[in-house]
């Protein structure tokens, strides 16, 4: 055995009084050899996120200041950060009966997804968008919106946004708007959606901005339309599902074939009863929301009920399996765009310390 030299512990105390720490003491923390998130796999169920939220409705007004009567789901790994994995905020945001949110934007991308009902115009630099069941709807960093309830009843809706990712990147921005939403018309289609809104057509006038999808709206129509009919071409025995019994679509900018936000990934998936996906990992944090149907998400081993509505979230190389109890629509958004676009995107798949003659 090698005798200890007192002089190192000289060294390190220098090192502190200097505000420097070696690396000899860090390695495993600074780089382990797979991903160890702080944020652990876990399970929200929505009725209790509903009910929640309904009393929030009762006691907490909506206006300037707190602007938003939302309620963010809170990683137990993470605690004290209103955070649903390191990137990711997801949200569960009630809008009461005739009730309007003021106008604002931030620096940080946004979207909506609707569980159910309707009734409710979210207005994005000026154009106002329905908000119906099944729709996706963006709302791009540095975009104005509101939202306003025309009907007698209250409806929510999941928000995800990136930001914990702005965060940690010290990006945040963030403006208020008029006091009051002047805007509250309620056309059927948005003029996004009348200009961009066909497919395989792109208009010759219609400007875009490179980053950001010129369609705020994905209807629910064309995102069943598009699982039913891969489901429907595997069984005539065409390429097109992902597997036997699983669909799946990523919602596109249609300007550009790519991810509808520079820092955020959405897609669809459908499992029929009895079918599953098989166990996979990737370097970058997910989170699904079940949509409609009854299953099993398997999280690093450990089976987690899910029913309509219920969230999960997966954190960075947590291995997922998910399989369908009755036929489960899956709604899912990550931070993929920002692993993949800085060459840090790995799966079990792709992870080189496995590959043939890789170091496991």
């Amino acid at each position: 055995m090698t005798a200890h030299d007192p002089r190192l512990d000289t060294l390190h105390r220098d090192f502190d009084d200097h505000g420097l720490i070696p690396l000899w003491t860090q390695r495993e923390d600074l780089m382990p050899t797979v991903p160890r998130p702080s944020a652990v796999p876990h399970r929200w169920r929505w009725k209790e996120l509903y009910e929640l939220a309904a009393r929030a409705g009762e006691l907490v007004p909506v206006g300037r200041g707190g602007e938003r009567r939302a309620i963010a789901l809170a990683n137990p790994g993470l605690p004290g950060l209103p955070h649903a994995t390191a990137t990711l905020w997801a949200a569960v945001q009630y809008l009461g009966p005739r009730e309007a949110a003021p106008v604002h934007r931030h620096a940080q991308n946004a979207f909506r997804f609707v569980l159910e009902g309707e009734g409710v115009w979210t207005i994005v630099d000026g154009d106002p968008v329905a908000m119906r069941r099944g729709d996706l709807l963006l709302t791009p960093g540095w975009a104005w919106h509101g939202h306003h309830n025309t009907t007698d009843r209250p409806m929510a809706w999941l928000d995800g946004l990136d930001i914990p990712l702005s965060n940690a990147l010290n990006t945040e921005f963030f403006q208020f708007g008029p006091g009051e939403l002047e805007d509250r018309s309620t056309p059927v289609h948005s003029r996004g959606e009348r200009l961009w809104g066909h497919p395989g057509l792109r208009p010759l006038g219609g400007e875009t901005v490179p980053h950001r999808s010129p369609l705020a709206a994905y209807r629910w129509e064309h995102t069943d339309a598009a699982l039913a009919a891969q489901l429907e071409l595997s069984d005539e025995g065409h390429p097109g599902a992902v597997a036997p019994g699983h669909a799946a679509v990523r919602f596109a900018n249609p300007a550009t074939g790519g991810d509808v936000l520079p820092t955020l990934r959405a897609e669809m998936h459908r499992l029929r009863p009895g079918t599953g996906t098989a166990p996979s990992r990737e370097s970058a944090s997910s989170v699904w929301q079940v949509f409609q149907g009854s299953g099993v998400f398997h999280l690093d081993g450990r089976p987690h009920e899910v029913e309509q509505g219920d969230l999960v979230a997966v954190p960075s190389w947590t291995e997922v399996r998910v399989e369908a109890r009755a036929e489960l629509d899956l709604f899912r958004f990550g931070d993929q765009p920002v692993s993949e676009r800085l060459h840090l995107y790995l799966t079990d798949a792709t992870n080189p310390a496995t590959a043939p003659g890789g170091n496991r």
